[in-house]
């Protein structure tokens, strides 16, 4: 079954008319792009889009051929006229299964928004999955059959979408997962690839034909990252989004409560309603028993925190302490979660500050724990496939 995406991406494209953000400002050449609509095998058109006739001519396509023209969202503004070769636009009711003369088995797959997803199945047994945007599956219930060859959704703007596939099975390690309806708040650029490629994902260009069922690419995700960057600066933010796309993660906070303390209390509130509810969270600073037991990924959030609680387990602070078994006790600790890092099976993403670039501490203790925190930081990077640094809300590639 051959697949050409006419158009890859939001309602409006990509610039959006009249817009000017500096994400459509930068949406040029191969950046730019059309309303989603899909071409499958020249004989289903999945989306109605202006232009449709010369995007397939563009990509080598013929519309002529067309015998079902099906639509998956509400269309707002004016109506696009259908041109003369194409049959009537219509929509499958949920649950239902349209067959084409074609061969092909549409199923209606019912949303969680305004829109219907398509199941499309080939003469020959493979399946692709198409959701509108803003959308994402309801009533997934129980393990599905098989997974789906190809996955074709919006997953900048409902990545949850991608991780209910995943809870059911249908969306496997063999699955292609494509980007579309991507609006200008998806960054741009090679950071979009950065991004979607931590979600097994990928963007392709308007016009691209694919192949379901043959071998895909499948974007490797790295096993460790580690992300650092000042205070604010949207670090963990950037961890979150390289997780969201995955249905059980747990979240290790290593702060823990701080009774009397209400901004930091409003804190942990703030990151709490940002994670999926999916998410479990562990208040906990024994973050090497995590890494060496199997599991859903982890993200540990931070660092710092855990540093300043292993240095206060150890005395590390006062300067006597430190020099009469403080140290050793500290840089064993670390060598400890270093190694733990190192040997672990599962996805991690560890989020840390960056303290190289500040102020000189002024008292002893501050200096030593920026010395340390440096070091931890230096370990952990190494044994991490992926250093990403943020800054002011931008990730920079480190590493990897």
């Amino acid at each position: 079954m051959e697949l050409t995406l006419l158009g890859t991406g939001a309602p409006d494209g990509l610039p959006r008319p009249s817009c000017p953000c500096a994400a459509c400002a930068t949406a040029r050449g191969p950046w730019a792009r059309a309303a989603t609509a899909l071409l499958v095998d020249d004989a289903l058109l999945l989306d109605l889009t202006p232009g449709a006739v010369f995007a397939a001519a563009r990509a080598g396509h013929s519309l002529g051929s067309v015998r079902q023209v099906l639509l998956t969202h509400p269309h707002d503004g004016p109506a696009v006229e259908l041109p003369p070769t194409l049959p009537p636009a219509g929509r499958v009711p949920d649950g239902q299964v349209l067959t084409l003369i074609s061969g092909h088995r549409v199923r209606a797959v019912p949303m969680d928004a305004p829109g219907t997803g398509y199941e499309v199945s080939s003469p020959d047994g493979e399946r692709l999955l198409y959701l509108p945007p803003g959308a994402a599956p309801s009533g997934l219930d129980g393990r599905a059959e098989r997974p789906y060859d190809l996955v074709v959704c919006d997953v900048i703007g409902r990545p949850d979408a991608v991780a209910r596939l995943r809870a059911v099975g249908a969306v496997g390690p063999a699955t292609e997962v494509i980007a579309v309806h991507l609006d200008h708040d998806a960054p741009p650029g090679a950071a979009l690839e950065r991004r979607l490629a931590a979600a097994g994902a990928r963007a392709v260009p308007d016009g691209m034909t694919l192949v379901v069922g043959a071998y895909p690419v499948v974007p490797d995700v790295p096993r460790r990252v580690l992300v650092t960057g000042g205070a604010r600066s949207g670090k963990s933010l950037e961890a979150e989004q390289r997780l969201e796309t995955f249905p059980e993660v747990v979240y290790v906070a290593t702060g823990g409560r701080r009774e009397g303390d209400p901004e930091w209390a409003a804190r942990v509130g703030l990151h709490r309603e940002r994670r999926p509810g999916a998410w479990r969270t562990e208040e906990t600073c024994e973050v090497a028993e995590l890494l060496s037991a199997d599991g859903p990924p982890l993200l540990i959030d931070c660092l710092s925190l855990w540093l300043t609680d292993a240095m206060d387990r150890v005395d590390a602070w006062e300067d006597a302490r430190w020099r009469e078994g403080g140290e050793s006790a500290l840089r064993a600790r670390v060598a400890e979660l270093v190694g733990a890092v190192r040997g672990t099976r599962r996805q991690v993403v560890l989020v840390t500050n960056e303290v190289g670039s500040g102020v000189v501490p002024a008292t002893p203790a501050g200096r030593r724990f920026r010395d340390e925190l440096g070091r931890l930081n230096a370990a952990v990077a190494a044994e991490c496939e992926e250093v990403l640094l943020v800054v002011a809300g931008q990730a920079v590639v480190v590493r990897g």
